[in-house]
């Protein structure tokens, strides 16, 4: 018996000294982080739905603020959050070589058509599709999608109007988060797949459910993810896949049909699936260096990323048809949630501040004068107060909510502040995050940084925004590769649904706003209801 006893009092000592350890590596060398608890660390607020990931960061990151970096633990992952914009620049500029790619969401062999995406790849296999990619993606592609974009907005208001005639009321109150998944769903259907699909019309059709079913976090998926990123070798072990099987099968038939179809016979459709053709044939290059060759004419907005070097290396290597179905599929999971949740919360922010609203119509009426009713991706482009309302909108709720990346070799920190007396060396392997929404909200970045304010970004004040103190689509080479065709969707939706519907707030709508701590989605509590009325 004595023992046993003495056997649990050494196995108790052991694990007490591994968690003191564990949990003194930031402290160790002056780097501050909250307390963290046994085996859980940081993450138990958001376990527990006390507060949404994003408030748990705005949290941490404001708790310290002369600090460069912090750290939290997740589980017993060791993680750095920068809230310095030098130390950011380098990591995502400068040293790039060091922080090259994410973390490993699900692995490739169990799960290729998500774990071979340009998101999940790593070292010089990302950069390869990168590369590859990068030209898909330039104004001269974009704005050959705008009339599929248009059309789908067309479906959208003629569903809005029959909403309306329906009622008894010269009004509808509605929740924009489902319009905006349908409106960018068929966007994607349309832009990515060529496929013609109307969900305002069609709830129920195959493509919107089997994209809401796979995007739809409920308890299952968030385990899922928390699995992925907290403990990504026994979710290989058990061999867990993000999607269903069912999910995966129809992607990889419509991918693979359509690509069947076109080749035989001849079609040739400016869009996502014959930009893929084109690159697995190694003939999709760059014709514009990622912007219009007419200098008259401007670039997709103050929060477009510009490609990189990397972005613009031609590279000789075939790809398989997993491959460019792994690319379509993530085409559709950005195109669908993250553009979605951009338009919510412009039109949430539109309802709450007409005068902003009318400013912004009172341009729209002007371009459709200006054009005959018509409007295009130049034209689009060339509504500055559009972009400055969008940007803005991107500040305050941006759906990229933070950055992560992954250390690929031991680098040296520095000082986390100016008391420390030691260097921070960051070793390969371990992670850090970058807060984007805590950043977005910083005061000393931001003035008055709850205020939805356009002006901000106006050619009298813009230049004021610090540059990597503003970074909706991310940073460096590793940026998000869709960011004129996500601001350009944003502006066509918006511009249709204005011209010709008034938004204002209902009963329903959150005010004053607030995050659902409940969903692991990035939305207001209760949902992101307005009222739309048509415009006299």
């Amino acid at each position: 018996m004595l023992l046993y006893v003495i056997w649990l009092g050494v196995l108790v000592a052991a694990v007490w000294l591994y968690f003191r350890r564990l949990h003194s590596r930031f402290s160790r060398y002056g780097v501050k982080n909250l307390p963290p608890l046994p085996v859980i660390g940081n993450s138990l607020p958001g376990w527990k739905r006390k507060e949404h990931l994003v408030e748990e960061q705005e949290r941490i990151y404001n708790s310290f603020p002369d600090e460069k970096f912090v750290g939290r633990f997740e589980l017993l992952h060791a993680i750095l959050m920068l809230r310095d914009i030098e130390v950011i620049k380098k990591i995502t500029v400068k040293d790039f070589d060091y922080f090259l790619d994410h973390r490993t969401i699900v692995d490739e062999n169990t799960d290729p058509f998500f774990g071979r995406n340009l998101f999940a790849l790593k070292g010089q296999e990302w950069k390869d599709m990168r590369s590859t990619l990068s030209p898909a993606f330039t104004s001269s592609k974009i704005r050959l999608m705008v009339p599929f974009m248009v059309e789908v907005g067309n479906q959208m208001m003629d569903s809005l109007k029959m909403k309306l005639k329906e009622s008894n009321e010269k009004y509808i109150d509605i929740n924009v988060r489902d319009l905006t998944t349908r409106y960018a769903n068929d966007v994607i259907a349309s832009c990515a797949f060529g496929l013609k699909v109307n969900s305002h019309a069609d709830v129920n059709n195959e493509f919107y459910m089997t994209g809401k079913s796979a995007l739809d976090f409920n308890s299952s998926q968030i385990f899922k993810f928390v699995g992925f990123f907290l403990m990504p070798k026994i979710m290989k072990l058990f061999k867990v896949k993000l999607f269903s099987e069912a999910t995966t099968n129809f992607f990889k038939n419509i991918v693979l049909s359509t690509m069947r179809e076109r080749e035989t016979q001849n079609i040739i459709r400016p869009d996502m699936i014959h930009l893929l053709m084109e690159a697995k044939k190694g003939r999709l290059v760059h014709d514009d260096r990622g912007k219009y060759t007419d200098k008259s004419e401007p670039d997709a907005g103050f929060a477009t990323v510009e490609e990189s070097a990397v972005g613009h290396k031609k590279v000789n290597r075939e790809w398989s048809d997993n491959d460019l179905i792994a690319q379509a599929v993530l085409f559709f999971i950005a195109g669908f949630e993250t553009v979605a949740t951009a338009m919510s919360f412009a039109i949430h922010e539109l309802a709450l501040n007409p005068d902003i609203q009318d400013r912004l119509v009172k341009e729209i009426k002007e371009n459709e004068a200006k054009n005959g009713g018509k409007f295009d991706y130049k034209s689009i482009q060339n509504m500055t107060y559009m972009d400055m309302v969008v940007s803005e909108v991107l500040r305050l709720w941006p759906a990229a909510m933070q950055l992560d990346r992954v250390c690929v070799k031991d680098y040296n920190m520095g000082k986390p502040n100016s008391t420390a007396t030691q260097d921070y060396i960051i070793r390969a392997g371990e992670g850090l995050i970058i807060p984007i929404y805590a950043i977005h909200r910083d005061p000393k970045y931001f003035p008055n940084p709850q205020k939805f304010d356009p002006e901000r970004f106006s050619e009298e004040n813009k230049h004021n925004i610090q540059p990597f103190a503003y970074l909706p689509f991310g940073s460096g080479a590793r940026n998000c590769i869709g960011s004129r065709f996500a601001l350009c969707e944003v502006k066509v939706m918006l511009y249709q649904l204005l011209l010709q519907m008034e938004v204002s707030p209902c009963a329903k709508t959150c005010v004053p706003s607030r995050m659902d701590k409940n969903s692991f989605n990035f939305s207001l509590d209760g949902g992101h209801w307005v009222r739309l009325s048509l415009r006299t």
